[in-house]
């Protein structure tokens, strides 16, 4: 049986024919007959999208016809299709050129996320010439596939099957793609949080922030002096203190993080800014929902930046804050409270808590005072005791052998700010920093520092406007900061988001902007893996295997797609329901494939 497509009085109808051979005794002869049935008019079925007609009749002829009604007429046996095509040596069917074709799930999520609609529209609105749309997307998706520079990303346009821009675009459209992203940061971000709330269950209860910073590839930071002799620097890009030691400019970046580990947006700051400094513009600044006072959240961060006047910030306007507090340097009555065994819940010999709860006042602009209540939690963890230990452990035995052995250890290696701080100040000399008598050295080693800071390993406190969590949410809430870790750590490996060759503010945001937008595909696969399968792949193996997915052209318009049976890959592809069978595609069969992909 096959389908027809059959016109009458101008309405296209859907109809089975099926042809058989019947005896004619008239012709004394077998002649072919068709038997037809009509299934109902074209309209009635038509799903809207592209290619109907096509992925109709490539459907039935699979077996899996994609309207019920056609259900019974298809053949239970399905003839596999034998392949007849001739390469002839000396032609460039000779030679294979397997193309990417990840892009296609990119573009379906694209979709879904609302980018590839709202670019559109503000491509229109801003009067833009160029394909705007077509640049964006080889820059979000090579950063997932293969990070490179701008201009090589470009050129990457021909490694995909149905490249993404005409091939005569003018490459150098790329840095106006940046100014376009940098304009309409905001927007993009507020849309695709629009859309995830809608579609994939966001949930902002509690909302993750970090800092992190990415040095750039150059030495280009120019500044000027203000009238008391401070350099005022004219670029985002400053000379800081960079994570990876580099003596390069560097520009910090914060991140939102929702509950289910992808970010919201991010804003970017100078180099030399303080992180607890970058918390408030940045909550002020992103989407619109976490702006609407209707709305309250909980806002989640390490001790770095929960100081400072951020919760307070967080009370005043309304939400609720849950950060680190630092245990070395919080006030001897807490101090004291902490390590006091009074109260402490054990759990086995390993860990112990307890909590407190106690009134907060904070003052407002107009000089009137707002009350709140703030619970601190405190535990020891015999794991993060290890753990610290083996971290400071060769720093400890500096300390060790200095006590044992001072005349062994110059001066000038005394003057290292971490040992400053155990040596007591009345024989350290102000001005040149050299210790006045090594011989005494022993005896300048505070030993009541060294043992005070060794009995505080392991101790962990946490404050909270939430008193109403129980002392495990509260931990449990805080140890999920680690996700937003591991964000940065994605960005700056497997997206690599750092070195950023770009100069301007604006191209080092737009950079910023389109490295998040990469990052949030990147774990909307991974959400949908989890939910599928209850596993995850990492960002890395991800990008190993969307790398391999590649269709190859062989001859007479056939195709074959490549490694679809690495098991990484199989993971992603099952995880949207997109079947492969084991067979040669044309290219009509492609065209079925974005329609069935199913993200929801």
């Amino acid at each position: 049986m096959h389908l027809e497509i059959m016109d009458n009085n101008n309405t296209k109808y859907i109809r089975v024919a099926r042809s058989y051979r019947e005896f004619s005794k008239e012709e004394n002869k077998y002649k072919v007959r068709k038997k037809t049935i009509n299934i109902g008019p074209l309209s009635k079925f038509d799903d809207g999208k592209p290619n109907f007609i096509e992925r109709l009749k490539a459907s039935f002829k699979a077996g899996t016809p994609i309207i019920k009604e056609l259900e019974p007429y298809v053949s239970k046996e399905v003839n596999k299709e034998i392949y007849n095509f001739q390469i002839h040596e000396g032609t460039d069917e000779c030679i294979g050129h397997p193309k990417l074709f990840a892009n296609l799930l990119f573009d379906k999520l694209m979709d879904e996320i609302g980018l590839t609609s709202y670019i559109g529209s503000y491509k229109k609105y801003d009067k833009i010439n160029y394909d705007v749309l077509g640049f964006s997307k080889l820059l979000i998706y090579g950063r997932l596939l293969n990070p490179q520079s701008k201009i090589a990303t470009v050129n990457q346009n021909k490694d995909y099957y149905n490249e993404i821009i005409d091939e005569d675009s003018y490459k150098y459209n790329v840095f106006d793609t940046l100014d376009f992203m940098y304009k309409h940061k905001n927007a993009f971000f507020n849309r695709i949080d629009q859309v995830l709330r809608k579609k994939a269950k966001r949930t902002t209860n509690v909302i993750y922030y970090d800092v992190t910073n990415f040095f750039l590839y150059s030495d280009d930071t120019g500044y000027e002096f203000d009238d008391e002799g401070n350099k005022i620097y004219h670029s985002i890009a400053t000379p800081g203190v960079s994570k990876e030691n580099q003596k390069l400019p560097i520009v910090q970046m914060g991140l939102l993080m929702d509950e289910q580990g992808i970010p919201i947006s991010i804003e970017a700051f100078q180099g030399n800014t303080l992180d607890h400094l970058t918390m408030q513009d940045s909550f002020n600044n992103s989407v619109d929902y976490l702006k609407d006072k209707k709305n309250r959240y909980i806002f989640v961060s390490d001790k770095g930046i929960g100081k400072g006047g951020n919760p307070r910030f967080s009370v005043i306007n309304g939400n609720g804050y849950l950060v680190s507090k630092s245990v070395r340097g919080t006030t001897k009555a807490d101090k004291k409270w902490i390590t006091s065994d009074k109260d402490y819940v054990y759990n086995g010999e390993d860990f112990k808590i307890k909590s407190k709860t106690y009134e907060k006042v904070y003052k407002l602009d107009d000089g009137t005072e707002l009350k709140s209540s703030e619970k601190m939690v405190s535990y020891w963890s015999k794991k993060f005791y290890n753990r610290e230990y083996e971290e400071q452990k060769s720093f400890y035995d500096t300390l060790r052998q200095i006590i044992e052995s001072p005349e062994s250890f110059p001066s000038n290696r005394l003057n290292n700010n971490k040992i400053k701080k155990y040596l007591k100040k009345q024989v350290l000399n102000d001005e040149t920093g050299e210790i006045i008598d090594s011989d005494k050295l022993k005896a300048l080693i505070d030993i009541d520092k060294v043992n005070e800071d060794l009995s505080l390993l392991g101790w962990y406190s946490i404050i909270t406007s939430e008193t109403y969590m129980d002392e495990r949410e509260i931990i449990d809430t805080y140890h999920n900061l680690v996700e937003i870790e591991d964000q940065f750590r994605v960005m700056k490996s497997t997206l690599d988001t750092r070195p950023i060759f770009v100069r301007t503010d604006e191209h080092i945001i737009a950079h910023l902007t389109m490295c998040t937008i990469s990052l949030i595909l990147l774990r909307l696969i991974q959400r949908k893996i989890t939910l599928k399968f209850q596993k995850t792949l990492s960002a890395d193996r991800i990008q190993s295997a969307l790398n391999k997915w590649k269709v190859e052209k062989l001859a007479d318009d056939y195709y074959r797609f490549n490694d679809i049976d690495d098991s990484d890959l199989k993971l992603i592809l099952d995880s949207f329901e997109i079947e492969l069978p084991k067979k040669l595609y044309k290219p009509i069969d492609f065209r079925t494939l974005k329609s069935n992909i199913k993200l929801s």
